[in-house]
């Protein structure tokens, strides 16, 4: 059960590496516009699913609620 801890911790390091570089993405986007090569296009990326989500009525409240649930939800410390 030791390798299902790890590729967890690995999971969770990745997601929040990712977390960081869309924030990053989203601060330069709105400090350079769409020019920068490796970060354009993420906040009308996340405008599009936030829409989509919105047009979805319940079940897309729903979903908003289990990617909410999954970002923010406290670690156990082993």
């Amino acid at each position: 059960m030791h390798f299902l801890a790890e590729i967890k911790r690995w999971l969770g390091e990745i997601t929040e590496i990712s977390l960081l570089l869309i924030a990053l993405g989203i601060a330069f986007e709105i400090l350079f516009g769409e020019t920068v090569p490796f970060f354009g296009g993420i906040v009308a990326n996340l405008t599009g699913l936030l829409s989509t989500l919105g047009e979805n009525g319940l079940v897309g409240l729903i979903a908003l609620g289990i990617i909410l649930f999954l970002f923010y939800r406290k670690r156990v410390v082993a």
